[in-house]
Formats: structure tokens, sequence, C-alpha cells
């Protein structure tokens, strides 16, 4: 499956949710931190789970590695037109694990244990939409 046959959807921006997306539409993943807790909270959101509203946002690596992964092969929705692609749970190297489409890869490439990276699309009504794809930097620069 290609990338370009994955629609990127638009996102319904909830109140509080703005740095994230402002933040993806510039090229970059932040995730929001509690100032008290020290953890990084998913699903963004402007309080921690005891409702400490003491929110920053800090830029985020972008790193992580399939926990799991299954290949959608009859899409629905705004995917019903796009042809099998990857789902997969991911683990960044934050903490959080999020639930995120694995492209740049056939779909039945993807394995749990494969490191990925952050893969900021943009559609072409300029909603952006988080995605990761493999990565494949061994950390010698070459």
């Amino acid at each position: 499956m290609s990338e370009a046959a994955l629609p990127v959807p638009a996102a319904t921006i909830t109140p509080g949710l703005e740095p994230y997306w402002r933040a993806l539409a510039e090229g970059e993943l932040r995730l929001p931190y509690s100032r008290v807790t020290g953890e990084v909270l998913w699903y963004p959101r402007v309080a921690d789970a005891g409702g400490n509203l003491e929110v920053e946002w800090r830029a985020a690596g972008g790193r992580g590695v399939v926990y799991s992964a299954t290949v959608v092969r009859r899409p629905a929705g705004p995917y019903r037109d796009s042809g099998s692609y990857a789902l997969a749970y991911v683990t960044l190297a934050e903490g959080p694990r999020l639930l995120t489409h694995i492209v740049g890869v056939p779909p039945e490439e993807v394995r749990i244990g494969m490191r990925v990276r952050a893969a900021i699309q943009t559609g072409a009504d300029g909603a952006v939409i988080l995605r990761f794809r493999p990565d494949c930097d061994d950390g010698s620069g070459s």
C-alpha cells in the first residue's frame, strides 16, 4: 500500500489540544507532561489523572517500537478505498503507547519489536496526522 493511498482525515481539535495539533502542523511531535508527576500524558490532554492542570508541552523524539500490529484488509470509514494497511500500537521512547498507522513498508512486513519513527503527514486540505514508518537509522549517520 502506498502512503499516498491512506487519507489524512481532518481531526476534531478539542480545547486544550491546540499545542499538539499546531506542533504536528509545524512538523514536530510535542507531548504534554505533568509538572507534578513528570509523566507523559497520553492521549494528549490538559490535565493529568489527578486533575492537575500544571501541564507542559515538550518536544518528543518520535521514536518507538511496535508493540502489536494487524493488517486491516477490509477498511471502512474514511479508509474504505485505501486498500490494506498496517494498524499498530507503538510504544514511544517517552513511555506512552498509541494506536497508529505504519507506513513506508508493505503492511505484511510490520512486526512486533520493529523500530519506528514519527512520520507526520499532511492531507490536501492541510489536515495533519501522526503516523510511523520503519526506523532504519542505526545511529551510524550513514
